[in-house]
C-alpha cells in the first residue's frame, strides 16, 4: 500500500466514525435558506465601516464592531493592541474537544478609487443581479425576500475578507439551531494589517503566543478552484520585491550626436534581463532552485489531481501556449518565479523621444516557495547582477562611480518580504480537514499543494510551530484587490457549509 492510498483509506475510516445519516450539509443549509435576510444584513453592516489600514479610527470601529459579533455567539472576545492597528481576537471552549483551531481571517481591506466603483462609493454595498460587466441591473435591498445565488453584493472586502468572517460566525449559528457545537475548541484573530503586509503582527505573535497556541491553524481567505468545488490549499508562496535601475549619463542626450558612443541603459536592461530567465521559463539565477527537488509520488498526485482546464483559462487570457511546454499549471507553483512586473526608461508613444536615456529600471518579484528565503535570492539576484559586470548599489550613484564604473546598477530590495509555507498534504490534522469537507459535499475536496499568491502566515508557523492550510470559499472571479469587488452570493451561502464543516471536522 502507498503512502497515498494508505491516506485515502484512512480518511474512509475517519468518516465512517462519523454517525451514519448526519445530513450537516443540508442542516445548515436549511438554516442558510430560512435565514437569508439576517445573515446578508450582518454582512452589509460590516462592510459599511470603510477599512483601510491608515484610516486608524475606521479601523477600530471595526474591530469593536467585530469583537461584538463574537461576543453575541459566545466568544471570549477582546481586542489584542500592537503597535499598529488592534487584532481581534475570540476564543470559544468546547467541553471535551481534544483540538484547538486558530482561525486567522483579515478585516482590512486594499485602498479604493471611489471614481472608479459603478456605486456610490465602495463601502455603501449594492446588491446587483450578477456580473457587473455582463450589465446586472441593481436590486433594491428593501424589496428582496430571498437572494438569487447568482446575485452578488459589491463593495470593498466583499470578498477579500469580510465575507468569510460572517460565515464563521453563522456556521456557529447554524450548529446551535441544529443542536450542534464545534468538535474543537476555537481560536479566531483577525488582522487589520493584512493588506498592508502586517508590520504588527510578527512582534504582537511574541507578545501573544499564549493566546494564539492550536494544533491546527486554518486561514479563511481568497477564492474557491474555478471549478467551483470545496477547496483546501496546504501552503502559499512568499513574495519578495525590487528594483532594477540601470545607469545611463545624468541626463538623456541626443541620438543622433551620441549614439553608437554613449551606452544606451534600456538596451543594457534588455540584455541583463535577458541573461536572468531563458525562452523556456527557467530562471538562470545560479543557486535559484536550490533545495527544490522533485516531489514524492503522493504529492506529484495531489498536483496532477487538481482539475484545472488549461485550454479554458489560455483562451481567456488571450495566450496560445504556457511558458514551458507541457507544464501544467499547478507544476508551475511548485517553483519559485522571477517575474517582471514593470519595466520603464524614457518616453514612449507620443511623447518618445530621440534620446539615449539616463537610465532604465525594472521593477521584479519573485514568488517563493518553502524551500527557498527571501534572504537567500536575494543574495543569488545580487551575484547574477554582479558576475554580468555591473557595479552593483543599493542607490543612486555619484560623481566617482560613475567615472570609475563603466556599468552601474542599483538593485533596491523591499525589506518587507513575506516567506512560504506549506503543510505537508499528508499530514493527519490535513488529512482530517479533507475528510470533514468530503463528509460534508459527499466528494473529495480540491486539494492545492501551493497556493501561487501570498498570505503572511509564515511568522505563526515559525513562532508557534503548528501547521497551517487554506480555506477559501469566495467566488474566484471577485476582484479582489479592484475596484467593484464583489461576492458572489451562491459561495457566500455555500461557505458557510463549508465553516461548518470545519468546526465539526
Amino acid at each position: 500500500m502507498t503512502l497515498l492510498s494508505g491516506a485515502i483509506a484512512a480518511i474512509v475510516v475517519s468518516a465512517s466514525a462519523v454517525p451514519a445519516g448526519e445530513p450537516l450539509r443540508q442542516q445548515v443549509s436549511t438554516y442558510v435558506t430560512a435565514h437569508q435576510r439576517e445573515i446578508v444584513r450582518e454582512l452589509v453592516e460590516l462592510l459599511s465601516i470603510p477599512n483601510v489600514a491608515p484610516d486608524a479610527a475606521n479601523i477600530r470601529r471595526n474591530a469593536e464592531h467585530l469583537r461584538a459579533m463574537f461576543a453575541k455567539r459566545g466568544f471570549t472576545a477582546g481586542l489584542l493592541e500592537t503597535s499598529g492597528n488592534p487584532l481581534v481576537h475570540a476564543e470559544l471552549r468546547v467541553p471535551g474537544a481534544t483540538r484547538t483551531l486558530l482561525l486567522y481571517s483579515h478585516y482590512d481591506g486594499q485602498p479604493v478609487n471611489p471614481a472608479a466603483w459603478k456605486q456610490k462609493d465602495p463601502w455603501t454595498p449594492v446588491l446587483r443581479r450578477g456580473r457587473l460587466q455582463d450589465g446586472a441591473g441593481d436590486v433594491a435591498w428593501p424589496d428582496v425576500t430571498a437572494f438569487e445565488p447568482d446575485w452578488r453584493v459589491y463593495a470593498r472586502s466583499a470578498s477579500d475578507d469580510k465575507s468569510p468572517i460572517v460565515m464563521i460566525l453563522t456556521a456557529i449559528d447554524a450548529l446551535k439551531a441544529n443542536g450542534l457545537q464545534p468538535t474543537s475548541n476555537i481560536r479566531v484573530i483577525l488582522d487589520g494589517e493584512e493588506e498592508a503586509g502586517s508590520p504588527s503582527l510578527v512582534p504582537a505573535i511574541t507578545q501573544y503566543r499564549d493566546k494564539l497556541a492550536a494544533d491546527l491553524m486554518l486561514i479563511f481567505d481568497g477564492p474557491i478552484h474555478t471549478s467551483g468545488r470545496p477547496t483546501i490549499a496546504f501552503g502559499a508562496r512568499g513574495i519578495l520585491t525590487g528594483t532594477l535601475t540601470i545607469y545611463g549619463p545624468r541626463s538623456g542626450v541626443h541620438s543622433g550626436n551620441y549614439g553608437n558612443w554613449i551606452p544606451n541603459p534600456a538596451l543594457r536592461l534588455a540584455h541583463l534581463l535577458a541573461s536572468m530567465k531563458d525562452d523556456r521559463g527557467r530562471v538562470q539565477v545560479a543557486g535559484f532552485y536550490d533545495g527544490v527537488q522533485p516531489l514524492p509520488d503522493e504529492e506529484r498526485a495531489l498536483v496532477a489531481a487538481v482539475p484545472d482546464d488549461s485550454e479554458r483559462m489560455l483562451r481567456a487570457f488571450g495566450v496560445a501556449a504556457p511558458e514551458a511546454a507541457g507544464r501544467s499549471l499547478q507544476e508551475g507553483l511548485q517553483t519559485p518565479t522571477l517575474n517582471i512586473r514593470g519595466l520603464a526608461s524614457a518616453f514612449v508613444g507620443a511623447g518618445a523621444r530621440t534620446i539615449i536615456p539616463d537610465r532604465a529600471v525594472a521593477e521584479i518579484d519573485i514568488r517563493l516557495v518553502k524551500e527557498t528565503r527571501a534572504a537567500d535570492l536575494r543574495a543569488r539576484v545580487d551575484a547574477h547582477l554582479r558576475a554580468q559586470g555591473y557595479h552593483l548599489l543599493d542607490r543612486e550613484p555619484n560623481d566617482a562611480e560613475r567615472a570609475t564604473h563603466a556599468r552601474l546598477a542599483s538593485m533596491v530590495w523591499d525589506a518587507s518580504a513575506t516567506e512560504a509555507f506549506r503543510t505537508p498534504p499528508l499530514h493527519p490534522q490535513a488529512r482530517a480537514l479533507a475528510a470533514a469537507l468530503e463528509r460534508a459535499y459527499g466528494a473529495p475536496p480540491v486539494q492545492i499543494r501551493t497556493l501561487g499568491g501570498t498570505v503572511p502566515i509564515a511568522p505563526f508557523i515559525d513562532a508557534l510551530g503548528f501547521p497551517a492550510a487554506l480555506v477559501p470559499t469566495v467566488n474566484f472571479d471577485n476582484n479582489q484587490h479592484e475596484e467593484n469587488e464583489n461576492l458572489r452570493l451562491g459561495h457566500f451561502f455555500d461557505g458557510i457549509v463549508t465553516a461548518a464543516a470545519v468546526l465539526r471536522m
